[in-house]
């Protein structure tokens, strides 16, 4: 039988060579190079331009990519009706919610040798904005947010899907398309493929009225289970989440050629003001057909794809595919960088080998909630089949793997996409990447544990890396050993010693300063945004430290007011420190009136539960409150003790329970340290007392 050893000494990259984003680097192949000097041209005071070894890398990166495949910007130009009007869109705050004008230097006519080629390619593809006709009934503006909003012809008005992340963004949308297309006819029904933020957070920029959703007027479509899914994945780990958007999604990173490119699905996140309206009517059975507004639709249900719950639309009578974010022109995430469960990559497939069988076969366009339509069955067809391949073949040979010994800790240098799937543009890497969804296929599967007795109760970075600078003859052995590989190219063995030492040495700014140049070659590598974008705000970070100030809170009203109150329960179980609720124990009934809820919420051993539809019977105090009360305490409008004090809430028993166990409630700090160094002192602190006890914290909107 094949032994792991020998399964990793078969691949061909593994060893001398490193895999970087899907490029390989031969370390026989490094020179020794003098230290970088910081780039006049960089947007930060210590950032370097690449070096001759990145150069290189990039260099042979474009002489393996389909170049000869041009279809991606036919197909982008097709149907084009009108542009944006304004490269800037003014948020309500007076901010920008859309700059495009800072992704007009991707236009200029040259090569960037800061820039993977490939990513360079995507992102001249994402400075589309403005609006198209996908065919006659069925529009699109694109680029004013991260992904597409979608109009198409009602008998009565128009049927939106996927309105964008904020209001500002779809009110321009909106205007632009009225004005060319739509000829002031309403919006009658509004439809979301799926649970992830960019493709509901902008409904309130539609303008409806509450009454018209209310009656049916106007009906609001969504998957089954689409409220449950949409609000708890911003809520039980919603701050720790939006932190690693930092990384993942650039925040902070200027765009520029040496910073934020773009992210791959589209360019940046609007920054505007979000909002929610639930549903009127959920999709539930796996292929359900109804009429919209006299559109004939069958909806597919692909529950646990790309989000929880998101469903494929096909309109029989136009013969269009509607794909969600199901199927775009890239790999998807299968392990997303910000943080979520992970998906299954093998079910994705199948729904979308569903989608090819049921509907692919006669439709003759096929469009999506990100990037532009395929038109012709023949590409429709290709695209459908190269996509199912993509996720099996992941799923079924990291696997293949995984059953010879290879870990989550060797997967990622030895898996490999196939070549015919490489060449095919649709399928390159700019969401995911083969390098960490290949780990979160182990993940799903085996989880974190590579089955090294030594990983399985390891020490903390911060515990283990004093002895390994001990061992290794201190700082400046290893500041040496480090620039010496850092200048002969060979980044990755760079970073595994000078990470070592600014774990053991926070306060080491040459050390930080070295590994921030380090993460920054790396970084220009990446064919995928996520990883360059993780590798450059990690160096900024390094360099910078992590930016002070109070941060705005960006929970939205409306999903706050969705949360379900076991939900709100649960948070507060999460927001509560157990190390200061050590000796409490109570029972309090919590009764809502106006929606006929009752829960039991019980502290005991350090740990508070709640149950819905039981009550104690010697309760040690009992909350009275209306639902819609209660709603202004989850958003910080007023606090509960002032309900309290004005009998908008009722309290029999031991009210003095209420602010005990408000005393072990914590404020989760939004800008936690990720790299060590990179807090300044005196900023905000994490596990400080709430000000704000009862307060719900939904985050900012996820998108994804």
């Amino acid at each position: 039988m094949t032994t792991r050893r020998e399964v990793l000494a078969s691949i061909p990259a593994t060893g001398a060579a490193f895999a970087i984003g899907g490029l390989l680097f031969d370390e026989s192949q490094a020179h020794a190079q003098e230290a970088a000097q910081p780039l006049a041209t960089h947007f930060h005071p210590k950032g370097k331009a690449p070096s001759k070894y990145t150069i290189e890398v990039l260099k042979k990166s474009a002489e393996d990519l389909p170049f000869a495949d041009a279809r991606d910007f036919e197909e982008l130009k097709k149907g084009f009706i009108a542009p944006m009007p304004d490269l800037r869109i003014k948020a309500d705050a007076g901010h920008d919610a859309v700059d495009m004008e800072r992704f007009q230097f991707l236009n200029e006519d040259r090569e960037f040798d800061s820039i993977h080629p490939s990513m360079l390619r995507i992102a001249r593809l994402n400075n589309n904005y403005g609006l198209y006709e996908v065919i006659p009934g069925i529009y699109q503006v694109r680029g004013v947010d991260l992904s597409d909003i979608t109009f198409v012809r009602g008998k009565t008005g128009w049927i939106v899907f996927d309105p964008l992340v904020s209001a500002e963004a779809v009110r321009a949308a909106t205007r632009l398309f009225q004005e060319k297309v739509g000829e002031g006819r309403p919006i009658t029904a509004v439809i979301y493929s799926h649970t992830h933020g960019d493709h509901w957070g902008g409904v309130r920029g539609l303008d409806l009225k509450n009454e018209d959703v209310a009656s049916g007027k106007v009906q609001v479509i969504a998957p089954v289970d689409f409220m449950d899914f949409t609000v708890a994945e911003n809520v039980f780990a919603g701050n720790a989440m939006n932190r690693r958007l930092f990384y993942q999604y650039g925040l902070l990173l200027p765009v520029a050629p040496h910073g934020f490119v773009t992210q791959g699905l589209g360019h940046k996140i609007s920054a505007g003001a979000s909002g929610l309206i639930a549903p009127t009517r959920l999709v539930s059975e796996p292929i359900e057909e109804f009429e919209v507004d006299g559109v004939r639709m069958i909806f597919q249900n692909t529950p646990n794809t790309e989000a929880p719950r998101e469903m494929n639309t096909y309109f029989p009578d136009m013969k269009a595919l509607w794909m969600a974010e199901n199927v775009t022109a890239t790999l998807h995430n299968i392990y997303t960088l910000r943080g979520a469960q992970v998906r299954d990559p093998l079910r994705w497939s199948k729904y979308i080998n569903e989608a090819l069988h049921r509907f692919g076969k006669e439709a003759e366009v096929m469009f999506a909630s990100h990037h532009w339509p395929r038109w012709g069955n023949e590409r429709i067809q290709e695209v459908l089949r190269d996509q199912r391949d993509l996720y099996a073949h992941m799923n079924n040979q990291v696997l293949h793997f995984a059953n010879q010994g290879v870990t989550i800790n060797q997967i990622h240098n030895v898996y490999r996409l196939p070549p015919s799937i490489l060449q095919k543009w649709h399928c390159r890497g700019y969401h995911g990447s083969a390098e960490h969804n290949s780990r979160g296929v182990i993940q799903r599967f085996l989880g974190f544990w590579d089955c090294n007795p030594a990983t399985l109760i390891p020490l903390s970075p911060e515990d283990s890396a004093p002895l390994y600078v001990e061992m290794m003859g201190g700082a400046a052995k290893i500041m040496a050993r480090g620039r010496e590989l850092h200048d002969a190219g060979q980044y990755l063995l760079a970073m595994e010693i000078v990470n070592k030492l600014v774990q053991a040495e926070p306060q080491n700014q040459e050390a930080k300063d070295l590994l921030a140049d380090i993460f920054e070659q790396i970084g220009y590598q990446q064919e995928n945004p996520g990883l360059r974008n993780s590798y450059l705000s990690g160096a900024y970070e390094l360099r910078s430290g992590i930016p002070q100030g109070e941060a705005a809170n960006s929970s939205s009203p409306d999903v706050i007011r969705a949360m379900s109150t076991e939900l709100f329960l649960n948070f507060l179980a999460i927001k509560m420190d157990s190390r200061k609720a050590e000796g409490m124990r109570f029972a309090i009934n919590l009764v809502t009136p106006d929606n006929g809820e009752k829960f039991l919420i019980e502290l005991e051993n350090a740990t508070l539960t709640n149950i819905q539809g039981f009550q104690a019977a010697k309760p040690d105090l009992t909350l009275t409150i209306n639902r819609a009360d209660l709603e202004l305490t989850m958003m910080g409008v007023k606090k509960l003790e002032d309900q309290l004090k004005d009998g908008t809430a009722r309290a029999e028993g031991d009210v003095s329970i209420l602010a005990k166990l408000a005393a072990t409630m914590v404020e989760f700090d939004p800008r936690f340290e990720v790299m060590p160094g990179t807090k300044a002192s005196g900023g905000a602190n994490a596990g400080m007392a709430s000000a704000d006890a009862y307060g719900a914290e939904a985050g900012a909107v996820i998108a994804e």
